[in-house]
C-alpha cells in the first residue's frame, strides 16, 4: 500500500461520490443540464462544471485563461471571482462534452490518489493559491464533492447517499464549526448551552457549551435545560449549514425550544461555507 492509511477514509469518500455525480448525469438530456441548482446562479453543467475545473486544478492542470462577463449576479468577492472561471468557461459545452470531460478527469485524479506516497502533512497546492496539508485537502475534497452530489440529486429529483461515506467526513466538518457560530457569530451569553439534535439518515445529538470567557465548544453529552434546542432533518441541516437556503425557507422543518432570539442569531449565521 502507497496511501498513508489516515488518508484512506477521505479517497474512498470522494471515489463513492464521485462515482455517484458520474452516474447522475451520464443519461441526463441537454436540456436537464439546464436545470437549475440551490447553489446560487448555477444549473446542473455549473455545478459539474466546478466539480471538474477543482479536480483539474488538484491535479496541477494550469487554469483557463477566461474573462468573466460582468452581468453575473452571483459573483460577488474575489473567491467566487475565482470559482466562476471554471464554471463559466464551460457554459457552451453540450452534454457529451461535460461527461467525457467529467469521466477523463476522474480517471487521472483516481490514479493519483492510488498513487499518493505522500504523507499527511505534506504541504500541498489549494485552489486560490493557498497551501494546506495533503490530509486537509483530501477532507475539502471529499467534503466539497459530497455537497455537489447532493446539489445535483435535489435538482434532479434523485435523492440518495445522505448516509454515505462523504455525508460522514460532512457532520465531521459542518460540526467543527458549530462553536464559533454559537459563541462568536451569533453571541451566545458565557455559560450558554445549545442543543443540536438532527435526525434522519445521519442522527446525531451535540451540545455547544459558552463558557465564562466566552468561548465554544462541542460535545455529544445531554444538556440539562439548555438554552436553545434546535431539532431538524439532517437534510435540512447540511442545506442550512452549506448555505443554500435561508432558515424561513425551511422553517416548517425546524423545531425550536427555548430562546427564540438566540435560535434566529444562530440560523442566521448558521451557514459556515461560502
Amino acid at each position: 500500500m502507497t496511501v498513508h492509511p489516515s488518508l484512506q477514509t477521505s479517497i474512498d469518500a470522494w471515489t463513492h461520490s464521485i462515482d455517484a455525480i458520474t452516474e447522475l448525469v451520464n443519461p441526463l438530456a441537454e436540456s436537464e443540464w439546464n436545470r437549475a441548482t440551490e447553489c446560487p446562479g448555477w444549473s446542473v453543467r455549473d455545478v459539474v462544471s466546478h466539480v471538474i475545473g477543482l479536480e483539474c486544478e488538484m491535479l496541477g492542470d494550469p487554469r483557463p485563461i477566461h474573462t468573466l462577463p460582468r452581468d453575473l449576479y452571483h459573483v460577488t468577492n474575489e473567491l467566487s471571482r475565482y470559482m466562476e472561471v471554471q464554471v463559466d468557461v464551460r457554459r457552451c459545452h453540450t452534454a457529451p462534452e461535460m461527461t467525457s470531460e467529467l469521466e477523463y478527469t476522474v480517471i487521472r485524479r483516481g490514479r493519483q490518489l492510488r498513487n499518493e506516497k505522500r504523507q499527511p502533512d505534506a504541504m500541498v497546492r489549494w485552489p486560490g493559491g493557498t497551501e494546506v496539508t495533503l490530509g486537509e485537502a483530501l477532507t475539502r475534497r471529499a467534503f466539497d464533492i459530497w455537497v455537489h452530489e447532493q446539489d445535483l440529486r435535489r435538482a434532479l429529483n434523485k435523492p440518495g447517499n445522505l448516509d454515505s461515506p462523504g455525508a460522514t467526513i460532512t457532520r465531521d466538518l459542518l460540526l467543527s464549526g458549530l462553536p464559533k457560530v454559537v459563541a462568536k457569530d451569533a453571541g451566545a451569553a458565557p455559560h450558554s448551552a445549545v442543543v443540536f439534535d438532527v435526525h434522519g439518515p445521519m442522527e446525531f445529538m451535540r451540545t455547544v457549551r459558552v463558557d465564562a470567557d466566552g468561548r465554544g465548544t462541542i460535545d455529544g453529552s445531554v444538556s440539562l435545560g439548555p438554552t436553545v434546542t434546535l431539532t431538524l432533518d439532517w437534510e435540512t441541516y447540511v442545506r442550512l449549514a452549506c448555505g443554500r437556503v435561508r432558515p424561513e425557507a425551511v422553517a416548517e422543518r425546524l423545531k425550536i425550544e427555548g430562546d427564540q432570539q438566540l435560535a434566529d442569531a444562530i440560523l442566521q449565521h448558521f451557514a459556515v461555507t461560502p
